[in-house]
């Protein structure tokens, strides 16, 4: 991953992530497959211009869906990270 502006995708905005965001000041995006925590913290770092103190990451296999026919497709694989930005850092998400 060469270019970090591909790095992360979206910002997933669910219940449990805006409980992080309110308690641990963590923020939850959907990021490349291939990308490490390193190469996460140094876009983040880079294209929000935010301190990042830690990442954690988790890999979600995608869904097996049927659409009213016999063969059986599947929804995207993706990968989610976690970062914890420094005190006193935030996001304006809304």
């Amino acid at each position: 991953m060469k270019d970090l502006y591909q790095v992360v995708k979206t910002v997933r905005l669910t219940e449990k992530a805006t409980l992080l965001s309110e308690l641990n000041n963590e923020f939850v995006f959907e990021v490349d497959r291939r990308a490490n925590k390193i190469q996460i913290r140094a876009a983040i770092e880079e294209v929000f211009g935010k301190k990042v103190v830690a990442v954690r990451t988790a890999n979600y296999s995608g869904k097996k869906k049927r659409q009213r026919r016999a063969d059986a497709g599947r929804t995207a694989h993706w990968k989610k990270a976690i970062v914890r930005l420094a005190e006193g850092e935030t996001f304006d998400l809304v």
